[in-house]
C-alpha cells in the first residue's frame, strides 16, 4: 500500500470508531505501532485534527469532515451484500432505513458500478424471527440509543417467568437469535436475556448513565476484547 493510500486509510479508520488505539490502527493497516504513531504525528503537523495521545487512543474532532467518496464496484457490491444480509434480522425500521439508504447510494453511482452492485448474487432468506421479536428489538434498541432503563417481564430457559429493571447496552446477534446485554438490577451484575423470550418489554422514564463497572466497554473487558 502506497503510503499516500494508507495516511487516507488511516482517516478513515479514526473518523469511523469514537476512540481508536494504535494497536488497532496497526493490526488494520497491517503495519507497526511505530508507523502509527509518525502517520498520525505527520496528518496532525499537517492540520488534520486528529486528538489523543499514545497509550490512551486517537479520534477525530467532531467537526471534521471530508468531500463526499465514490465507491468502488468491489465496495458497492459489499454495501448491496451487508443490506441483503442485515435487512431480515433488523427491526422494522432499521430494516426500512437500510433500504432507504441503498437506494439513495445506488442513485449516484456510475452506471458500471450500479450494474456491478446489482448482480452481487450473494442473497439471505429470511429468517425465524416473528413479528413480536422484531417489535421488542425496537423497543430494546430505542431504550439503548435513549440510554433508557427497561423493565421486562422475561421466561428464562426453564421457563420460569420474572421481573427485572435493566440498563440496555447493545443487542447482538447470533446466527438465528437476537439478545439483549444489560446490566441488571435485580443481580447486580451483567446479563444477556434472548429477545425471542422477553414476554413484555417497557421502556421507563428513567434515564441511566455510564458507571464504572457497568458499562458496555466493562463488559467487552469482561470478556477480553475491546469495544468495536
Amino acid at each position: 500500500m502506497r503510503r499516500a493510500d494508507r495516511l487516507f486509510q488511516l482517516v478513515q479508520l479514526i473518523r469511523g470508531r469514537r476512540l481508536s488505539t494504535a494497536e488497532f490502527l496497526a493490526g488494520r493497516l497491517e503495519v507497526s505501532v511505530r508507523t502509527v504513531y509518525r502517520d498520525i504525528g505527520d496528518l496532525q503537523r499537517q492540520g488534520v485534527p486528529i486528538e489523543g495521545e499514545a497509550g490512551v487512543g486517537y479520534r477525530m474532532r467532531a467537526d471534521f469532515d471530508l468531500p463526499p467518496l465514490m465507491f468502488t464496484q468491489d465496495e458497492a457490491k459489499a454495501l448491496v451484500a451487508s443490506v441483503r444480509l442485515a435487512q431480515p434480522r433488523l427491526d422494522p425500521e432499521l430494516a426500512r432505513h437500510a433500504e432507504a439508504a441503498l437506494s439513495k447510494i445506488m442513485g449516484v453511482l456510475p452506471p458500471t458500478a450500479r450494474a456491478a452492485a446489482e448482480s452481487v448474487v450473494l442473497y439471505a432468506p429470511p429468517v425465524a424471527l416473528t413479528a413480536k421479536t422484531r417489535e421488542s428489538l425496537l423497543v430494546l434498541r430505542q431504550a439503548v440509543e435513549a440510554r433508557r432503563k427497561l423493565r421486562l417481564r422475561y421466561l428464562d430457559l426453564k421457563d420460569a417467568m420474572s421481573e427485572r429493571t435493566v440498563r440496555p447496552l447493545a443487542c447482538f446477534y447470533w446466527e438465528s437469535v437476537w439478545t439483549l446485554a444489560a446490566w441488571c438490577e435485580l443481580r447486580d451484575d451483567f446479563r444477556s436475556f434472548r429477545v425471542d423470550r422477553i414476554d413484555e418489554a417497557l421502556t421507563l422514564d428513567e434515564r441511566f448513565r455510564d458507571e464504572p463497572g457497568k458499562t458496555l466497554a466493562d463488559l467487552w473487558r469482561m470478556y477480553g476484547r475491546d469495544a468495536p
